[in-house]
């Protein structure tokens, strides 16, 4: 989603705005622009449709100095992408305002500006924002004052900052619902939507609450809750390394992180098995007495993490031995659920800040559920501040906004929750070691499962020309069917869909022909068979077949049929982590032969904070 920057300090602030905007493309964004108040306390503003390349471009021939600023990185939300559209946003210069996030009743707020005369240049909700709080400057307040008066108008989700020519040793940032975070130097001090922004010249930060409002200075930070009140909120360091943002040898950084999973998963598990045990404690203080209680589980998440969750459904089910039901949070959040006694809820997100994931949390919270459990990979997040106990999944910086390593240091933090959970219900004698040895066992099997990438890199090129794919599972491999069709949608723009193998018939098999291809998680377990059964239900209708197995699947490749073989001995445990690495490759290759952009596929963004 939208990317924030800002700062104040004695030196040009414009080379830290444009460097923190470039490490927040990872986020999708379709404009951007940056705005400054220059040695005569004006505003100045240089804005681009486009990457942030365009705007780099017109700042080489029309350079910006100031050593307070803002920038932005815009996903459209109201309005077309464009120049007009983009931020920051000015209110007769006297204002200058960047904005994440929604804001549900600036139409009403926008016709009351209207009736008093103001002129709008864009087609956005911040505008409004920018005018408002103009307007309670213009009657005698401060631009605190006049930032929170406007806050309280506003509905919906948002970070914001401000700048003032009328105020200029200062920026005001306000936070309900969208991340924004402070970065602490010596004589300067930072603001931006993501750590990784300003970690080349931070790693000290102060995150904002619900409802805080922010004064920053060159020299101080001076933070205000919702009520007004002056409050301390802690300085923290952050562990992220800079170096995490750059592609290294690879192409892309998607394929940089498909290669990272084997250490990401072996820092997931690092320290949390031991011995054949795995540990209550590592969700938390409070983790074995609410796990003892435990008699049900509710697993809520959006996209790849909703993917994560609906295997760890499975997963739960069938070690624990406990119900598991699993949704979307955006649906989840406006129904009216039944509360089950003694139910734990989980929420996943890569980020933390996913809002339809967070408002389910904190409806959840509300209703009274056992606990509530988060697993992120983000240790700054809203949702791991709020959630009762958390598992990080330690997948470290993911650029790419089709997810990879978080997907599967996901699947294993959920394992690790099925285990505990089974732990408490009682597992039989060596039952929990055998599960530990399995997932120890799993960075050495992804490792063989990226020696498939040149034979899988072949196989792309039959793809390179198609616009629909369909992809099969059964059991725990149905949610990896529809992670794969994600992936290769999500990069290639190949309309691509997943089913149950058992639900051909119901309707999917009157699309196989000799141009769709279909592509099959089996593993060789105790569904093989039932699939073997329907993929000849598809070979007979002329579909080309792509079956992910492994050698003692007794499946061999010949015309129409493509058979990809994976490591052997891969156990149920084990199995959705690495038939996951294969369907990551072929996407990715799907998309590089396509020409697509792999890294910021259009339309999409890294982390949804609004709804």
């Amino acid at each position: 989603m939208c990317g924030i920057v800002g700062a104040i300090a004695e030196r040009n602030v414009v080379p830290i705005l444009m460097e923190g905007l470039r490490r927040l493309e990872y986020r999708g964004y379709d404009s951007a622009g940056v705005a400054i108040l220059d040695d005569k306390d004006q505003l100045q503003r240089h804005r681009a449709k486009g990457k942030v390349q365009a705007l780099q471009d017109i700042l080489d021939t029309d350079p910006l100095y100031g050593s307070i600023g803002i920038a932005h990185t815009r996903w459209a939300t109201h309005g077309v992408p464009s120049v007009r559209n983009a931020h920051p946003h000015f209110s007769d210069t006297r204002i200058g305002i960047v904005h994440n996030g929604i804001i549900e009743n600036y139409e009403a707020i926008k016709e009351d500006l209207i009736a008093n005369g103001v002129t709008l240049h864009s087609d956005t909700d911040t505008e409004v924002v920018a005018h408002r709080i103009h307007q309670y400057l213009k009657t005698g307040n401060g631009l605190f004052t006049a930032v929170k008066k406007t806050v309280d108008e506003l509905i919906g989700a948002f970070a914001l900052v401000v700048t003032c020519p009328d105020d200029p040793d200062k920026l005001v940032v306000a936070r309900a619902g969208c991340p924004v975070v402070i970065g602490l130097g010596i004589g300067e001090n930072f603001v931006a939507s993501d750590v990784s922004a300003l970690l080349p010249v931070t790693r000290s930060f102060k995150f904002l609450e619900e409802g805080d409002i922010a004064v920053i200075t060159r020299d101080a930070v001076k933070i205000h809750d919702e009520s007004g009140e002056i409050v301390e909120r802690p300085t923290k360091e952050s562990e992220l390394n800079a170096d995490a943002m750059d592609k290294g040898e690879y192409r892309h950084f998607m394929l940089k992180e498909i290669y990272e999973q084997p250490y990401s998963v072996t820092n997931t598990l690092e320290e949390r098995i031991h011995s054949g045990r795995v540990f209550s404690s590592i969700f938390g203080h409070e983790a074995e007495g609410i796990f003892k209680k435990v008699e049900q589980v509710k697993i809520v998440a959006c996209g790849t993490s909703y993917h994560s969750g609906l295997v760890a459904g499975y997963l739960i089910e069938q070690i624990a031995k406990l119900p598991c039901s699993v949704e979307i949070a955006s649906e989840y959040r406006y129904r009216s659920p039944v509360l089950t006694p003694n139910t734990l809820f989980v929420t996943i997100s890569q980020s933390g800040e996913t809002l339809d994931t967070l408002e389910a949390l904190r409806l959840a919270k509300k209703l009274g559920y056992l606990g509530t459990l988060g697993i992120c990979n983000v240790p700054e997040s809203a949702m791991v501040r709020e959630s009762d106990l958390v598992l990080m999944t330690r997948a470290g910086p993911e650029i790419g906004v089709a997810s990879t390593k978080a997907f599967t240091t996901q699947l294993t933090a959920l394992s690790l929750l099925a285990l505990v959970l089974g732990k408490n219900k009682g597992f039989a004698e060596g039952e929990e070691a055998g599960y530990v040895n399995s997932l120890n066992a799993l960075p050495r099997l992804i490792e063989h499962a990226l020696e498939l990438d040149a034979p899988i890199k072949k196989l792309a090129e039959n793809f390179a020309d198609k616009h629909h794919a369909l992809f099969l599972g059964r059991g725990a491999m149905y949610p990896i069917a529809m992670e794969g069709a994600l992936k290769l949608k999500e990069i290639s723009y190949i309309h691509a869909e997943a089913y149950p193998a058992g639900e051909l018939k119901h309707g999917p098999l009157a699309l196989v022909d000799e141009d769709m291809p279909i592509i099959a998680v089996a593993p060789n377990n105790q569904l093989l068979e039932k699939v073997k059964a329907n993929l000849q239900e598809v070979r007979a209708r002329g579909g080309e077949l792509y079956v992910f197995t492994d050698s003692k699947a007794e499946m061999k490749s010949e015309d129409g049929v493509h058979v990809i073989h994976m490591p052997d001995n891969v156990d149920e445990l084990q199995a959705p982590i690495v038939y996951t690495i294969p369907l990551q490759l072929l996407s990715y290759h799907v998309a590089v032969l396509k020409g697509t952009d792999v890294d910021q596929p259009r339309n999409l963004a890294k982390s949804v904070t609004v709804e």
